[in-house]
């Protein structure tokens, strides 16, 4: 009997023995990339915790998410790298989604603050924002988009009463003679502040070197109007290159003199157009050689914009297509007053909705593929969401992207009263990245939302 025992633990302890040098072979001779993907599987355990607490995924094996404690920047970039590999357009197999040319579907996440591109606070200059730091603060999060902000006006919001806050640089010449009523000297509408532009292609450039797509925002519904949507402690349209008393070209953006300039943001003054056009130009000029480029007509221009920004979608489009490469096209619900099925019916490539007709915060409704949607929390609720929303607008087919109050500094344009560390908003961070994770493990152009398989209604499936 104890022989037989003998035999028995020697049998399965050489077996042990061969398997233990089996690995001990496999872990000396795998590669780089096999080792890294190795870091997520032993942390399954944490993943599931952590990131999809309250929703249950069938992960196959050796499939996670990790936290982002756990990834180092090598693992980030090694994502990123399998999709930077030409300009986005719309993915035809599964239209949800963009596509880079490799076939597969591209999943685009991130946060976004107001002050990414031009400085602003309360000083003349503002204080320089610190965009080296923001892209890592992206990176932490693996996160791969971000709207680039603009902003039309060079002083006052209508967010905060302080009588001295700035944007800069802006993308005019200032050179007058005669000053502003900002107090700076007037703008001329004829040159284009080179500067600006060198700003953006340089941060579109950095941005692309970690993996990164950005949307270049072109104009801005909260720069021209004294009063949106209720708020009314300054006005911004006093700082306006188009009021006619900050420019030496006589433009006029407000003929009907109730000093506020929504008629900018319409096909009312034609002059104002064809500047808006050659801004455009230059615009796309500066950056159509980069692949990680969209386009957004404007965040939140009121209502009475749509005709305006149907426009400017096809005119982008028309002088791209004599360029060497083409972007996509984003239309943002425009507010007050703006209606999701004008998205739907506008030509752009990619839409981000609001409330007004389906509870994109609560309850997500499915994308059905007819525009790639960027449900993004500005124009659902502001600064807001949490972990579950997240991964509902993902399981339902949605591009998930975040307004972020990120460093808290920008107190006149949406940061005041928020804070940056708040629990909340770090987990709505990580699970962002989280859901880009977990996209680039699967085959997502397979992909469409089925609601009716889970009883949350929080589910995809091939």
């Amino acid at each position: 009997m104890h022989s037989n025992r003998l035999i028995k633990f020697s049998f399965i302890f050489g077996i042990g023995v061969v398997i233990f040098i089996g690995l001990a072979l496999f872990t000396v001779f795998r590669s780089p990339t096999e080792k890294i993907n190795n870091k997520f599987f032993n942390s399954l355990p944490d993943v599931i915790v952590d990131a999809v607490r309250d929703f249950k995924f069938t992960l196959e094996p050796g499939v996670a998410v990790a936290s982002t404690d756990q990834v180092h920047s090598t693992m980030i970039t090694l994502i990123r790298d399998e999709i930077a590999t030409g300009p986005l357009r719309v993915n035809q197999a599964n239209p949800r989604y963009f596509t880079d040319g490799s076939g597969k579907a591209v999943y685009l996440t991130g946060s976004h603050t107001w002050s990414n591109l031009q400085d602003n606070g309360g000083s003349y200059p503002p204080p320089v924002f610190d965009y080296t730091a923001y892209l890592n603060f992206l990176e932490q999060y693996n996160h791969n988009f971000f709207r680039l902000w603009t902003w039309e006006q060079s002083r006052w919001t209508v967010e905060t009463s302080d009588n001295n806050y700035w944007f800069n640089p802006m993308p005019y010449q200032r050179n007058g003679p005669a000053n502003a009523l900002d107090g700076k000297l007037k703008f001329d509408l004829t040159k284009h502040n080179q500067a600006y532009f060198d700003r953006l292609r340089q941060r579109v450039i950095e941005a692309r070197d970690r993996g990164i797509y950005v949307s270049i925002m072109l104009f801005d519904g909260w720069s021209v109007e004294n009063n949106k949507g209720g708020f009314t402690a300054q006005n911004p349209w006093r700082g306006h290159p188009f009021n006619k008393s900050n420019n030496i070209n006589n433009i006029d953006g407000d003929p009907n003199g109730n000093n506020s300039g929504e008629e900018i943001h319409t096909l009312s003054v034609p002059a104002i157009t064809t500047l808006q056009e050659t801004y455009v130009k230059k615009v796309i000029d500066t950056v159509n050689d980069l692949d990680n480029v969209l386009y957004e007509i404007s965040n939140e221009s009121s209502g009475s914009s749509e005709e305006w920004q149907y426009h400017m979608i096809d005119y982008i489009r028309q002088y791209e297509a004599g360029k060497p490469k083409q972007h996509p096209i984003g239309m943002t619900i425009p507010w007050p007053g703006g209606w999701n099925p004008d998205l739907f019916s506008s030509s752009a490539d990619w839409i981000s909705p609001n409330n007004s007709d389906a509870d994109y915060l609560g309850s997500p409704p499915a994308a059905n593929g007819e525009k790639v949607i960027l449900a993004d929390t500005d124009h659902i609720c502001g600064v807001c969401g949490d972990r579950f929303w997240v991964w509902k607008s993902f399981t339902r087919g949605e591009n998930v992207i975040f307004m972020d109050v990120y460093d808290g500094a920008g107190y006149g344009v949406g940061a005041e009263g928020s804070d940056p560390n708040d629990p909340k908003w770090i987990s709505v961070r990580k699970n962002l990245g989280f859901t880009l994770s977990y996209a680039n493990r699967m085959n997502l152009v397979a992909m469409k939302p089925l609601p009716n398989l889970a009883s949350t209604g929080s589910r995809s499936a091939c």
